[in-house]
Parts: structure tokens; C-alpha cells; sequence
């Protein structure tokens, strides 16, 4: 069995080549924006980081809004080096989303050793990927997290390789190794817990480790390294949180907790399964299908072949997380796109298989010919897709959010009272104290943040004076309230092209008599 491990290749070289020019493209034709206002959130934490030494939203009050506090912290590093953060937020983009293709054509090759185009076409796939450059060029963790997720597998893997015996052999210090990957993918998004465990299921099902004692050994330094990343990072969500999550694992179960319960589970996994079929990945389902299929009759007959069931187990699980706890399929499917890059890479082995398999009859040959070709033309296809859908998803966040900060910047005091329910481009445009309707940083109002009138009651406490929402962000969702008073409207036309509204800055008047 082949080997992940190995030096530089010339295919690396084109495989960052190709990271580098898609997210460039993309980021280009939006003119270098973000597409969500959770990218401006990492921008504020990040920059106050770097210049307070604060893990704060707004300076001087510590939270936890940020659930990648790896990626922060990688941002941050920009903001010390004074790069421009917009150069530095996509280059890690790129180069996380090269770093995918890189790990993904090795376990490529390790499963189809005996096909030399294989890893190639593997790693091309996943940098052609449009909803993989989309998140590359987002200013979000989710590229970083799926190069680590597919990390993780890969160091999983290495312990079906051959080592020397004796005190050459070190299984602890691998373990250490995958133990420290596996942690920073979890800092990066906490899901990545599942993928340890289920790494660790696998492994203790498959058990490549010539002996119990080295089984063990691996075990341990895995627990030590992955113990040590987390620990700062559970450390500091039980300062500023209480518990070991952030805020936000919080603010949006309870934002999602209505569809939980009135949505069958069948139909949210559709709704997250959804998204991810809008590209040539959809025709690469029946080679993730056949190479699954493979790797379970493998497994029958060989223990350790079960570990290689990992990147499948892995991209089921995920889909099936968030279906049961945070069944949020918008913005592309955003929070299962990490569980792309192992479909596409199981994909690809398949098809290079059914192609294989295929020659036997004519039949076969037009078929599994037919399909490959298709799914090429489908990732090409998307690739200019994928580009303008990028294109409109920032065009919306600079005319709505970001317009609508730089407004309240030029006309709203800072010591006015501001309730807002995206705080990102808020932040970083006009920081000041906010009260957070989403529940990111002001947690207090989760326990009735779907009750309206209850967060009607709770501006008035504490003195807003100011409503910056959409219509379905209003408390109540009705833009009619007496107590609304338009002052500002974005104007902007790509929200309402597509659908959407306007952002709205409103007076609030608690008497409902807005002055004319």
C-alpha cells in the first residue's frame, strides 16, 4: 500500500497554481470584498487582537463570539505583520484550499496506487471545486477547516504503513502528531470532535499497530497532543463563557431550534444534503458510491482496511450533525462544505475504478466514459457559476451591511444605543457597544431570543435608540412597528434583484410617535 507520505511534487506546484489563480479570480470579480457578514466578525476579533492583546468584539469587553479561534489568530498575524488584511484573508484562503488538493491527491493515490492520473485528477477536482474556492475566498474558516479535516485522516492513515521495528519505531510521537493535528482542526470548528472520535473508533477497530503496546502507545500521544492544543482553547471559553463551547454554538441552536421541532429529520437532511449537489460533484456520487462500497467489502475481509472508511464516515456524520442540531442549509450550505472534499475525493477513485471496470464491454466503456466526461464538463460548468454566485453574495453584504456601518459611522453618536443583528461589517466599519439580537455577544438574550416581545422589553431596559435589520431580523419581523422610525435605507439593488430587502437604520421611539 502506498504511502501519503511523501516529499514535494511537481502536481503540487499546479495544484497551488490553480488555488492561487481560482480564489484570485473569484476575489477579483467581486472586487475583493467578503460574501457574509460573519467574515467581518473574524475581522474585528482579529484586529483587536492584534492591536489590544484582547480576545474581545468590542475593546475592553472580553466574549466569545468567534467559534475559529485558530483562524482569528492566523488573521491576526496579518494585522501584526501590517499586511493588508484583505491580501492576507485570501491568500490563507488559497493556500489552505491548495493545501486540500495537495492531501487529497495523496489518499487519492493511496486508495488507487495501480492509477497514475488518479491523485492528479483528484487534487484538481478539489481546487476546481467551486464551492471550495467560494469558501477559500470567503474570509472564512471553512477552507482551513477542510485541509485539516483531510489532515487528520491522512495522519490516521499513516498508521497503516510500515515502520521500523524495534526503538526506531516511535508510535507515540505519531500520535502526538495526529493527537496535535486533530486539536487544531477542533480550534478551528469544534465539529471536528466527531472526526476524532470516529478516527478513534476506526483505529481501534482496525488496529495497524503491529502490537497492543504500540496500539497503545499511539493512543497515548494522541490524547497528549490533542490534550494540549485544546486545553487554552477550552481554558478561555469557560472564562468568557461559562461552559466549553462559544457563544455562538449556543445563539444558533436556539436560533434554529423552532425548525428542529417542527421539521422532520428526513427533510433536513435533504435541505443540508441539498446545496452541496449544485456542481460536478453531483456526478461524482456514484464513484464515492462505488469506492465505499470497495472499502466495506475490504473491510469484511481485512481489519485494518477499516480505517480507510474514515473521509466516508466522516462527510456522513457531518451532514447528518448539523441536520440534527443546526439545520442551517443557507449561504451555499456553508457549514457542510467541509464534508466535500472527501466525497470528491472518494469520487474520483471511483470513477477511476468504474472507468477500470468498464473496459470489459462496450456498454461499459460508453457509460462510465459518458460520466466522467461529464462530470468534468459539470466542474467547468460551475467554476463560472460558482464565480458569479461569489460575485453576488458580496455585492449584497457591501450594499447592505457594510453601507449601512459606514452610514451609522458618519450619523449615529457611538454612545448611542445600537441593536443590530449582524454585527460584522458594524464592527468593523463603526465599532462601538452593541446589543447583539443574534445572541453572539450578548448571550443573555438566548434563553428568549424567539420571543419577541420579550427582546422588545429587553432594548427598552437597556436604552437602544437605534435598529439596524432586514425585516425578518426586526423582533416580531414586522417593519410596520410603531416604534420603528426609518432614518436610512441602503438603496442597494442586488438584495432585492435576488429577492431580499434593504438593510434599515431605524430611531426607535418607545412612545411610537416617530418625529416628522
Amino acid at each position: 500500500m502506498r504511502s501519503i507520505r511523501s516529499p514535494f511534487r511537481q502536481r503540487d506546484l499546479l495544484f497551488l497554481i490553480v488555488a492561487v489563480l481560482a480564489t484570485a479570480s473569484y476575489v477579483a470579480l467581486a472586487s475583493g470584498g467578503f460574501p457574509l457578514d460573519d467574515s467581518w466578525i473574524h475581522q474585528v476579533y482579529a484586529r483587536n487582537l492584534a492591536q489590544t492583546g484582547q480576545w474581545a468584539f468590542v475593546p475592553g469587553v472580553p466574549s466569545q463570539a468567534s467559534t475559529a479561534p485558530l483562524y482569528t489568530l492566523l488573521l491576526a498575524a496579518g494585522y501584526a505583520l501590517n499586511v493588508d488584511y484583505k491580501l492576507w484573508t485570501h491568500a490563507l484562503g488559497a493556500a489552505a484550499l491548495a493545501a486540500a488538493g495537495m492531501v487529497g491527491a495523496r489518499m487519492a493515490g493511496r486508495l488507487s496506487p495501480q492509477d497514475r492520473w488518479t491523485p492528479l485528477v483528484a487534487g484538481l477536482a478539489l481546487t476546481l471545486a467551486w464551492h471550495l474556492i467560494w469558501a477559500a475566498a470567503s474570509g472564512m474558516e471553512t477552507m482551513l477547516f477542510s485541509a485539516l479535516t483531510l489532515g487528520t485522516m491522512a495522519l490516521a492513515w499513516q498508521e497503516l504503513d510500515e515502520h521500523p521495528a524495534g526503538a526506531r519505531d516511535l508510535p507515540a510521537l505519531r500520535g502526538v502528531g495526529f493527537g496535535a493535528l486533530a486539536g487544531l482542526a477542533v480550534i478551528t470548528r469544534p465539529e471536528a470532535i466527531v472526526l476524532t472520535a470516529l478516527a478513534g473508533l476506526l483505529m481501534l477497530a482496525a488496529r495497524p499497530q503491529p502490537t497492543w503496546r504500540a496500539f497503545w502507545s499511539w493512543s497515548l500521544g494522541a490524547m497528549i497532543g490533542f490534550g494540549v492544543v485544546i486545553a487554552p482553547y477550552l481554558s478561555q471559553n469557560l472564562r468568557l463563557t461559562g461552559g466549553l463551547l462559544p457563544d455562538t454554538a449556543a445563539a444558533k441552536q436556539a436560533q434554529n431550534a423552532p425548525i428542529i421541532a417542527s421539521v422532520p429529520l428526513s427533510v433536513r437532511i435533504w435541505e443540508m444534503l441539498k446545496p452541496l449537489l449544485a456542481g460536478g460533484q453531483l456526478l461524482l456520487l456514484p464513484g464515492a458510491a462505488a469506492c465505499g462500497l470497495v472499502l466495506l467489502k475490504r473491510a469484511r475481509h481485512s481489519r485494518q482496511t477499516a480505517l480507510l472508511l474514515l473521509p466516508l464516515t466522516w462527510a456522513v456524520a457531518l451532514i447528518l450533525l448539523y441536520a440534527a442540531r443546526l439545520p442551517a442549509p443557507y449561504q451555499h450550505g456553508r457549514y457542510v462544505i467541509p464534508a466535500l472534499p472527501a466525497w470528491i475525493m472518494l469520487g474520483v477513485v471511483g470513477a477511476s475504478w468504474m472507468l477500470r471496470w468498464g473496459r470489459s464491454s462496450a456498454l461499459g466503456r460508453v457509460l462510465s466514459r459518458s460520466l466522467a466526461v461529464a462530470a468534468a464538463l459539470a466542474f467547468l460548468y460551475f467554476l463560472g457559476a460558482g464565480a458569479l454566485a461569489y460575485q453576488k453574495d458580496v455585492r449584497i453584504i457591501d450594499e447592505e451591511m457594510v453601507t449601512a456601518a459606514r452610514w451609522i459611522a458618519a450619523n449615529v453618536p457611538p454612545e448611542d444605543r445600537l441593536a443590530v443583528h449582524d454585527i460584522g461589517a458594524l464592527g468593523y466599519f463603526a465599532p462601538r457597544p452593541v446589543l447583539d439580537l443574534a445572541g453572539l455577544v450578548s448571550p443573555e438574550i438566548v434563553p428568549f431570543i424567539n420571543d419577541a416581545e420579550q427582546l422588545w422589553e429587553w432594548l427598552n431596559r437597556e436604552g437602544a435608540r437605534y435598529l439596524m435589520a432586514f425585516p425578518d431580523q426586526i423582533p416580531g419581523d414586522d417593519p410596520t412597528d410603531a416604534r420603528l422610525c426609518p432614518v436610512f435605507n441602503t438603496g442597494g439593488t442586488t438584495a432585492p434583484a435576488a429577492g431580499g430587502a434593504n438593510m434599515v437604520v431605524y430611531a426607535l421611539a418607545w412612545d411610537r410617535k416617530c418625529e416628522r
